[in-house]
């Protein structure tokens, strides 16, 4: 395979960008959207659907290029992208922007699996290694820009902007991938787990679907609830007995070792919160406290800035303190922080949330990298790649599970909220409308009703990132290069 190494960095770099920051950027912008689509309601769905679309994608483009070629796999990842975050731009309703953002999902398991694929076939290890950190500077660098992009476009433009301005990056990362690499592969017979895949996809869209598509579901229809929790059973029992039968299982079960499953647990609940602060902090900054989107955006920074310094020096304290310390000081943090957002109200200065947002970015940031730093030395190197897949399927499912609780919470206490005030008949995705109630409701009202709810969200924080670090507690001590001591 020859190549043009620095045009297809570039052109990696470039689709890792589109992934990275798509998060930042819609979480920025979902204030803004959903206040002009009258949505409020289907906040969640926005997230959880992307999340669902690329979990379950992720090992079908995995396959896809081991038979038809890395390059044109990727390539037609990006565009599948491209096409669904162009729709977002044209979305009229709700109901369309969650529909396209499926699609724009679709096109990030691509990116997210075949970037890393490529890497592995071409660099040597010594490269590798500086291709990977490059990618993870992306992500950092992602995570600071998104936030103020999508406030000045908000602000210049419109929210149509942030899905439009992704597609002539997106078009240049084609082109240089095309004509960056010259593919020369023979097709292998390989025992491919297809009823594997299939079976645990099938499992994780009919387990989802109990927490996306349920909000709208009547007391008298709970059984529709638990048809799908028992479908769900039934499924991964299937799973079960398949993987136990393949020859070369999608998810050997060996690699579920006690510290894996103490550091899966605490990677899906860090990650529910992670998903949690960054929808519903930016709501408070906006909806709450009033700040236009390019301010809004500009109060995050502090979060991501704090998480990109950690990334930096958690290596040092992995080798001097072990990865359990540095596991259990990061959850301390996280708490903490948890605790100091819930003491946040109506009238909080925003230097406030600045500092507790970069104290909640070290917890964050130490946290995410050290768990997946274990997680990789937890099972030998021929598992490694499976072990890394199930932590990151974990982490995928806490955010999708966890912003659809958090959507059903925010908005069951809103309506509670009016109902203690004595206005009957309100609907959370109707605040800014007129009409919504017999009688207008007011701009204070309004920000009183997502006060409360908002704090009623923080106090669930604070109970998962108490559960997480009890588990950091009970996690075995780790030696310097993250293995179990016997």
């Amino acid at each position: 395979m020859s190549l043009r190494r620095r045009p297809l960095i570039i052109a990696l770099m470039l689709a890792m960008f589109l992934a990275a920051v798509e998060g930042t950027i819609v979480t920025m912008a979902t204030p803004t959207i959903v206040k002009d689509l009258q949505g409020f309601e289907l906040i969640s769905l926005v997230f959880s659907i992307y999340l669902l679309t690329s979990a379950i994608s992720t090992p079908i483009y995995g396959k896809l290029a081991d038979l038809y070629g890395r390059k044109n796999i990727l390539s037609i990842g990006i565009l599948i992208f491209l096409a669904g975050s162009f729709l977002c731009g044209l979305a009229q309703s709700m109901v369309m922007l969650i529909a396209f953002r499926a699609i724009q999902g679709l096109g990030a398991g691509a990116i997210l699996t075949v970037s890393f694929t490529i890497i592995g076939d071409i660099f040597t290890l010594e490269e590798r290694s500086k291709i990977q950190g490059g990618l993870s500077t992306v992500w950092g660098i992602a995570a600071l820009v998104g936030p103020f992009l999508g406030g000045f476009l908000i602000d210049i433009l419109s929210w149509h902007w942030i899905f439009f301005i992704n597609i002539p990056f997106g078009l240049f990362s084609v082109i240089l991938l095309q004509r960056s690499i010259t593919e020369t592969f023979e097709r292998k017979r390989t025992h491919i787990d297809y009823a594997g895949a299939i079976t645990l996809s099938s499992a994780m869209i009919v387990f989802l679907s109990i927490f996306l598509f349920n909000q709208n579901l009547a007391s008298n229809r709970y059984w529709f609830v638990a048809a799908l929790a028992v479908l769900t059973i039934l499924l991964l029992l299937a799973f079960y007995k398949i993987e136990r039968k393949a020859q070369e299982p999608m998810m050997p079960f060996t690699i579920f070792t006690k510290t894996s499953i103490i550091v899966n647990i605490m990677s899906f609940l860090i990650y529910a919160v992670l998903m949690g602060v960054n929808v519903y902090l930016p709501i408070y900054l906006q909806n709450i406290l009033g700040y236009r989107p390019t301010a809004a955006g500009l109060a995050m920074l502090p979060m991501s800035l704090s998480w990109l310094i950690v990334s930096f020096v958690l290596g040092k304290f992995l080798v001097k303190y072990g990865g359990k310390t540095v596991t259990l000081v990061s959850n301390v943090v996280l708490f903490i922080s948890t605790l100091l957002l819930s003491t946040l109200g109506i009238d909080s200065p925003i230097l406030l949330v600045l500092i507790y947002g970069f104290i909640i970015g070290i917890g964050f940031g130490g946290a995410a990298t050290v768990l997946t730093i274990i997680i990789q030395d937890s099972v030998e190197y021929n598992q490694r790649g499976a072990a890394v897949a199930a932590n990151a399927l974990l982490r995928t499912l806490g955010q999708t599970i966890g912003i659809s609780v958090f959507g059903n919470i925010f908005n069951l206490y809103i309506t509670k909220y009016f109902i203690q005030q004595g206005i009957r008949g309100v609907d959370p995705s109707n605040l800014y409308q007129s009409s919504a109630v017999h009688v207008a409701l007011t701009t204070e009202q309004i920000r009183l009703s997502l006060n409360s709810s908002l704090h009623v969200l923080l106090v669930v924080f604070i109970i998962i990132s108490c559960l997480s670090l009890i588990l950091s507690i009970a996690m075995p001590a780790m030696s310097c290069t993250g293995r179990t001591r016997k």
